[in-house]
């Protein structure tokens, strides 16, 4: 016999010597609790101690699940709402950009880097789920817009937004900034 073979059938012995006496112990108490039991009697006990016991069980696990289900779409809340927050805060350099954009300029790698920038901060933002929230030419929607003038226009429509002050952006359902905007009658 190799020695590795030797110290395993050793060390099985031992194992054997511990746990053969504990399951003797065992054996003997469950002996010793089923003499005092008489098996007609218990038997109906058990099965409604052990409904009972089931009945809690799942009941106990029921709860602990919607327990799981709501930390989980809280989280998810949450980590939507410090998102949108963080995103909040670069919307003035998306304004400012706009204000670059609009400025003449003779400069050609000035005006084409500024556009590179502008298209690399929109290209990010959709990247994160935020769009810009479409205004000119639709109709009001006190769900996205803040109207902050109002023009009476004859060739316009009733409702129409006329003109944008500031653009709007929504993450999924959640409004990030509400658009600024001109109405028309």
């Amino acid at each position: 016999m190799s020695n590795e073979k030797m110290n395993e059938a050793a060390n099985q012995e031992a194992v054997e010597e511990t746990v053969a006496p504990e399951a003797e112990e065992i054996k003997e108490e469950c002996s010793a609790e089923a003499e005092l039991q008489p098996e007609a009697e218990s038997a109906p006990e058990i099965n409604v101690e052990l409904t009972a016991m089931n009945d809690k069980y799942l009941r106990l696990y029921a709860e602990y699940d919607n327990f799981r289900k709501r930390s989980q779409k809280e989280r998810e809340a949450l980590y939507k709402d410090v998102k949108a927050e963080a995103l909040k805060s670069f919307l003035p350099v998306y304004d400012n950009l706009l204000r670059a954009l609009a400025q003449p300029t003779e400069d050609t790698a000035y005006a084409k880097g500024v556009e590179m920038i502008m298209a690399q901060f929109n290209s990010t933002m959709e990247k994160l789920g935020v769009e810009r929230i479409e205004s000119l030419g639709q109709s009001f929607d006190p769900a996205y817009h803040n109207a902050v003038m109002h023009v009476d226009d004859e060739s316009k429509g009733e409702n129409e937004i006329v003109e944008v002050f500031q653009e709007g952006f929504k993450m999924g359902e959640k409004v990030i900034r509400f658009a600024m905007v001109k109405v028309a009658n």
